[in-house]
């Protein structure tokens, strides 16, 4: 950063988006939802590091730094999209029953579709919840920083961080308790044949 900052290297700025580039687009994608939309953020917050070179001050890791700049930028797109009032397809219709829990009579998915179902169903529960929970759930369970980490980055208090921790995985548990009590399909064996 520092050739980057005083020198306006282009090979160090390359260094740096090749070593931070997937961090920054999975902190992105999974604050607005969109893995689309959080490839285009990403490219923003590496455009506004370059164009902020110059501000960057080395009292402060540049990994605070470029992760204040990401987390101000989704937080830009998300105040644009409640403007915009946008929403997902995939959210209840308006009698508030969701349009895809259709009663089947074919055997259920394979474990991996399951997993990926539970995936999903924690990224939907990870949209729902406030920005300010999200964020810090997004950074220490995702990213893998420490709460003193995501406190330097956020510029508050540890002990905020670790109460918005605690909040954010109650609303997080709250969403997708109805996921999580739902039964396994009965399974058993007659035979060495899986009867379900």
């Amino acid at each position: 950063m520092w050739r980057v900052k005083h020198e306006d290297d282009p090979e160090a700025f390359a260094e740096l988006v090749q070593r931070w580039q997937k961090p920054i687009q999975n902190l992105c994608t999974r604050m607005v939802g969109d893995s689309h939309r959080g490839e285009d953020l990403a490219q923003d917050a590496f455009t506004r590091l370059y164009s902020k070179r110059k501000s960057y001050e080395a009292k402060s890791k540049l990994s605070t730094f470029l992760w204040r700049i990401a987390l101000n930028i989704c937080y830009d797109e998300l105040r644009r999209q409640r403007r915009r009032h946008e929403f997902s397809l995939d959210e209840p219709s308006a009698d508030g029953s969701p349009s895809d829990q259709l009663e089947s009579e074919a055997p259920g998915p394979p474990d991996d579709l399951i997993g990926q179902e539970r995936a999903a169903a924690v990224r939907d529960a990870l949209q729902k919840i406030a920005e300010p929970y999200r964020v810090v759930l997004v950074l220490r369970h995702y990213e893998g920083l420490k709460f003193r980490e995501i406190a330097e980055v956020l510029e508050i208090p540890e002990g905020t961080v670790k109460s918005r921790m605690a909040e954010g995985l109650g609303q997080l548990e709250r969403i997708l308790q109805p996921f999580v009590c739902e039964k396994p399909p009965r399974r058993v064996f007659r035979n060495e044949r899986l009867i379900v």
